[in-house]
């Protein structure tokens, strides 16, 4: 029974291969797509039919396509054409995974965590990075320098908005009769701006880099009229979504094209000069916020971006569609049309393609984790009851739940089922993308640790600081973390080893952050405090832009959008959670020491100095008041630094044992030897073979 059992199996194998042989032939279709099929049809069978399929390679079935016969060849034979080489490769690439076979390209893909990265720029990519790589064609000097000054120019509104918007917002709730109400709709904005991420680097992706910058003035148009005509607060919330969703777009897009136009070497210093805006306008915003405010009022301040940003925004999105233009009039642009995208004959169809493209389901599920998570951890300090409130916890627990299901739905299920993951498998291997969240995780969460409430402390502890003292202070590490952040562009512009950098930048941010533990205001003097901002800014400076390099050079050009957005979104949720900690620190301990160092016995006193850092102002540097007020702050303030520095251990920590000592050169990434227009490097990867 067993030797004819046998015989039959093996039977059966052999004609399944003819099959996938002969329906890859006739159909032109994939034959690794095609294993996969038969590999999900016959799992239930015995392992003698489901294993030899499973491990089928692929370069046979693909050499036994091109024999009009059909017959199974015993040998690849060594002499085929060089285009037919070159599918062998790929295919065994694809399939073979773990053989010697592989040329040094693939060992680096192996070293990025997966095997089939390196070749995915021919196989999955998406309609915005093939339209970018061929705009690139046609630009040329001048039009590059046109793009780059556009950029500049969206990175400048998009800074002036941050700085200045956030201002009217207390005044705007106060004139609709609910000021209360506006930290609700702050946390909406922020959960927004977090969640948002990933759909707009999808939305890049589908329709493309200069066509999201249209959906992005949309947006933006959009949300600051309803702000500036709002009657009532759902009103003005309404807008506050529609404006989050404009507003993170507008920095995922230009971090996006940003990594199109640039290469390795040169990419960290054009992130320096996108943030240069910061220092800017750090010092001019209190001067259009004031006169704004006394002249046309907190709604002509949300009016006027609704001409300032399509002003603004025209130039780099006129030379994106320029480019994309001219490349199609000169056929070079080598566009798949797909008749069942076109939304205007098949909009049933069309809206099923980019149901599946842009993974809606997966969209749904980490959106809806993420803001059942950030949602509790930004209103459960200002709840009736904080953490005891059953709701928050109910969030919380859903919100932990989902973000396993979104984990298992992108890995198992969304290429299964024909969807376009946002982060498949190839993302979960590499640690280069692990590491950079991580580390922007735990360093925002560091920052925000002792970031939170570093104003208030300041201005109750430096009794003889002036109100621009303060302004200035507040500023020092912004400032150093833009000048430095381009320094560190123009260090990597001659020494190319971004590990190394990264490391030193975290160290350094450490020691900034550890320093405050003594320096932190009440046991330091001045230069002390403005020195420990200093450092983080060096530090810090040197981390964002490097954290960022390291994740987008060792994935292909088509992954560079998805995976800015996730390491973006990651260090939001950082942001989130170290002030929701800092926040449950500041309001379970500060009444306490209120209470134990202020010498008074006046509950109503008490809780003044609790709820208003003005009040203590009110009193003199030696009055008792005053200077219980400053042991308060100083204990609770000790606690918050401390904690951040633990916290900051860990970068430094994954930068030297998880990010790869790569070098940067004059690619789009590592991975697959393509300049900046997609254009394939023959000659490199000839010399990497013989090495």
């Amino acid at each position: 029974m067993a030797p004819k059992l046998a015989k039959e199996s093996t039977l059966a194998l052999a004609n399944m291969k003819m099959y996938m042989v002969v329906y890859c032939h006739e159909g032109e279709k994939d034959p690794h797509i095609v294993q996969q099929w038969f590999s999900l049809a016959f799992f239930p069978l015995p392992s003698i039919l489901a294993f030899p399929l499973k491990h089928l390679p692929c370069a046979v079935i693909s050499k036994m396509s091109h024999s009009q016969e059909h017959e199974v060849p015993e040998r690849v034979h060594a002499d085929t054409e060089s285009k037919h080489e070159e599918e062998l490769r790929y295919y065994t690439t694809v399939t073979e995974t773990g053989t010697q076979e592989y040329n040094n390209k693939q060992d680096a893909a192996d070293a990025a965590g997966d095997q089939s990265s390196a070749d995915i720029h021919d196989k999955e990519l998406s309609d915005g990075v093939a339209r970018v790589e061929a705009a690139q064609k046609v630009w040329g000097k001048r039009g590059y320098i046109f793009l780059l000054c556009g950029l500049f120019l969206a990175s400048y509104i998009y800074s002036l908005d941050g700085v200045t918007t956030y201002q009217y917002l207390a005044t705007a709730t106060s004139a609709l009769s609910e000021h209360s109400m506006s930290g609700t709709v702050s946390t909406a904005g922020a959960i927004i701006i977090a969640v948002g991420k990933p759909f707009m680097a999808k939305l890049a992706d589908y329709i493309g880099r200069g066509e999201t910058y249209i959906v992005v003035v949309v947006l933006y148009c959009v949300g600051y009229i309803l702000y500036a005509s709002a009657q009532h607060i759902d009103q003005f919330a309404g807008a506050q979504i529609i404006y989050s969703f404009g507003y993170t777009g507008l920095q995922m897009l230009t971090q996006v094209v940003l990594a199109d136009v640039t290469t390795l070497r040169y990419r960290a210093f054009w992130i320096g000069v996108m943030t240069m805006p910061f220092v800017i306008n750090t010092w001019i915003a209190g001067e259009i916020t004031n006169g704004v405010l006394s002249g046309g009022g907190w709604r002509w301040g949300y009016g006027m971006f609704a001409i300032m940003v399509p002003a603004c925004l025209a130039p780099v999105i006129g030379s994106l569609l320029w480019g994309q233009w001219k490349a199609r009039k000169l056929n070079l642009l080598q566009e798949k049309y797909n008749p069942d995208k076109n939304f205007f004959k098949h909009p049933i169809r069309a809206s099923k393609v980019a149901f599946r493209d842009m993974d809606i389901p997966g969209l749904i599920l980490i959106g809806a984790a993420l803001a059942l998570i950030l949602l509790p951890l930004t209103l459960a300090p200002s709840a009736s009851q904080g953490w005891n409130t059953p709701s928050m916890i109910v969030m919380i627990v859903i919100g932990c739940v989902l973000l396993p299901v979104w984990a298992v739905w992108e890995v198992v299920f969304a290429e299964r089922w024909g969807f376009h993951p946002i982060a498949p498998m190839r993302f979960f291997k590499n640690y280069n993308i692990s590491a950079a969240c991580f580390i922007g995780f735990f360093d925002f969460v560091s920052f925000y640790l002792q970031y939170t409430y570093q104003y208030s402390f300041v201005a109750v502890v430096k009794a003889d600081w002036s109100l621009r003292d303060l302004s200035y202070f507040s500023s020092t590490q912004t400032v150093a973390l833009t000048v430095f952040g381009m320094a560190a562009g123009i260090i990597l512009i001659w020494w190319r080893r971004p590990k190394w950098l990264l490391f030193s930048g975290l160290l350094i941010r450490l020691l900034g952050v550890g320093l405050m533990i003594h320096s932190r205001g009440a046991n330091g003097t001045d230069a002390e405090l403005v020195w420990c901002q200093i450092l983080q800014g060096i530090g810090g400076g040197f981390a964002a832009v490097i954290m960022q390099l390291v994740a987008q050079a060792l994935v292909a050009h088509t992954d560079v959008a998805i995976v800015t957005a996730l390491v973006l979104l990651i260090t939001e949720i950082g942001n989130s959670v170290g002030s929701a900690i800092a926040t449950a620190v500041w309001t379970s301990q500060m009444p306490n020491e209120l209470a134990a160092h202020v010498p008074t016995d006046n509950q109503t006193l008490l809780n003044e100095l609790y709820s208003s850092i003005t009040v203590i102002q009110s009193y003199p540097a030696d009055d008792p008041i005053r200077q219980g007020a400053i042991a308060a702050y100083d204990q609770v303030m000790f606690h918050l630094v401390l904690g951040a520095t633990i916290v900051a251990i860990f970068p430094p920590i994954v930068a030297f044992f998880f990010v790869d000592d790569i070098t940067l050169d004059d690619k789009q990434n590592k991975l697959d030897n393509r300049d900046l227009t997609g254009k394939k490097d023959t000659t490199a990867d000839k010399a990497e073979e013989n090495v």
